[in-house]
């Protein structure tokens, strides 16, 4: 069992100090749009991942006159009792510790606290560009894989190098071409090594994805999901040499793992352009709860589901159909946030499992 069972926020976004004591599995949270039932989630999602689940820096979580912030957070995991602490400080240095033991590389803790969150943006997975779905494919690798995200920190590096490297070419219309090698050389190694990885994970994941969707939308809608890479037919180095004029134009990398994409189809035509909103919404579900069985697998522990105002993005029988999965059948410990009290005890009832409420 993984579990988080008491938070303690101080001078966290809306909250001054507070304290929440989790004693079940199942813990619905309402309360009114802006009292803070999304930013308790948020930090759950900070102690697993050391970072917001939101895209925004750190700064932007402290309280409004505030100089930092402090989130603990105390876990069961099996038998074992742990305590996560990150504090930002006045100077923007964050820092992160399990059990008072100070990590000096953040990257050594993702993956030892997973967790699943889904929230209103997180549509923005199916409705918009490339790099919402890589960084969903890159988040969950990463807590499979610890190498799998040494090489993926690496590759973000070097493509920054090169994209310099770029730039100052294009501006002096000079460059050193030893070091252009170097570059491409270090580039190709780590992102096929990226690609390979994707590649024999999505394999087996993209399945998963296609039975949730069709538990979720009690249909399959000739729903296909494929992976789509430049290096499926071209070699990293070839695409590299064959797009160096064109990158010096641009004065940035146009090719390589950092294109990566899903191509989803219905009918056998774009899903965004034919995908109806309960459509969209059954494959972001289905997408998260693939997640979700593939790191309760690889763990050997279910991980924290944190469900953000879920009641708003499906009908009444997809609803029912997700609360029994994460609520009965899945075995994770379930936060649930809504702005109605009656309609989290209706749902809660329904599913016949022992659960707490909690007001803000």
């Amino acid at each position: 069992m993984f579990a988080c069972r008491q938070l303690t926020l101080t001078h966290f976004r809306n909250y001054s100090f507070k304290q929440f004591d989790f004693d079940q599995n199942i813990i619905g949270i309402h309360g009114k749009n802006g009292s803070g039932k999304t930013n308790l989630l948020d930090a759950i999602y900070y102690l697993c991942f050391t970072k917001s689940s939101f895209n925004r820096p750190d700064m932007q979580s402290v309280k409004e006159d505030c100089a930092g912030f402090r989130i603990e957070g105390k876990f069961q995991k099996n038998d074992d009792g742990l305590k996560l602490v990150c504090i930002l400080r006045e100077n923007n240095r964050k820092e992160f510790s399990e059990n008072e033991t100070a990590y000096h590389r953040f990257s050594d803790h993702i993956g030892k606290f997973p967790c699943i969150m889904i929230a209103p943006d997180d549509i923005s997975l199916i409705t918009e560009g490339s790099e919402e779905r890589r960084k969903f494919i890159d988040t969950l690798l990463s807590q499979l894989q610890h190498d799998y995200l040494e090489q993926l920190i690496a590759y973000n590096k070097i493509l920054q190098q090169r994209n310099s490297f770029l730039k100052f070419a294009s501006e002096r219309n000079n460059w050193d071409q030893s070091l252009l090698e170097i570059l491409n050389r270090q580039l190709t190694e780590k992102g096929n090594f990226i690609y390979e990885r994707r590649v024999r994970f999505l394999n087996d994941f993209l399945p998963l994805v296609l039975d949730q969707y069709t538990s979720i939308a009690s249909s399959n809608d000739r729903l296909a999901l494929e992976y789509d890479s430049q290096l499926k037919n071209q070699s990293f180095e070839d695409l590299l040499q064959q797009n160096f004029q064109r990158d010096l134009y641009l004065q940035r990398t146009g090719c390589g793992i950092h294109k990566d994409d899903l191509d989803i189809r219905l009918y056998e035509t774009g899903f965004k352009n034919l995908a109806s909103q309960g459509q969209r919404k059954s494959l972001l579900f289905a997408l998260k709860l693939a997640a979700f069985e593939t790191l309760k697998a690889n763990k050997g522990f279910p991980p924290i589901l944190l469900l953000d105002d879920v009641f708003e993005k499906l009908d009444q029988e997809r609803m029912q159909n997700l609360l029994e999965y994460v609520c009965v059948q899945s075995g994770a410990q379930v936060f649930i946030t809504d702005t109605h009290e009656e309609r989290l005890q209706q749902a809660f009832m329904k599913i016949g499992k022992e659960y707490q409420l909690i007001e803000l």
